[in-house]
């Protein structure tokens, strides 16, 4: 089900369809998290997961996406606001839109990695791994 949510000329969208790719890719590319990301395996990325395109207007200048069962478990990944729209709050109402969509509702985990923002997730009740000692993960190296 494709969801929008407006406040003043922002909007933040469930629909695919909207999405501007050369934007997000151009971005994710040169982020720390996904340095060299392919624009196919972006597309892959996409169409295999819940994604919020943040806009002003009907220009892209956010974005992040799920990857869920929407049972138990999401993982928050490529939340970005595009530097000149910084400083709103707008990442703070993506998130929060994020967080209290309505199928997501119950989830026993949710789960993100991030480098700097660790005090915006906290605002939204995510903290530090409890007990990292069970947590295991598997990296490839491009």
């Amino acid at each position: 089900m494709i969801r929008e949510w407006l406040q003043g000329e922002y909007s933040i969208s469930t629909d695919v369809s909207k999405l501007d790719l050369n934007v997000i890719h151009q971005f994710l590319a040169n982020s720390y998290w996904a340095k060299g990301l392919t624009f196919e395996v972006l597309q892959t990325s996409i169409q295999n997961s819940l994604v919020f395109g943040l806009y002003k207007g009907k220009q892209q200048i956010g974005f992040a996406r799920l990857t869920t069962d929407y049972a138990t478990f999401a993982y928050v990944a490529d939340v970005f606001v595009l530097e000149p729209f910084r400083g709103q709050g707008l990442g703070k109402w993506l998130i929060e839109t994020i967080v209290s969509y309505p199928e997501l509702q119950g989830l026993r985990r949710w789960l993100l990695a991030t480098q700097d923002a660790h005090e915006l997730y906290r605002k939204f009740g995510f903290t530090e791994l409890k007990n990292p000692d069970r947590f295991m993960e598997m990296t490839k190296n491009s």
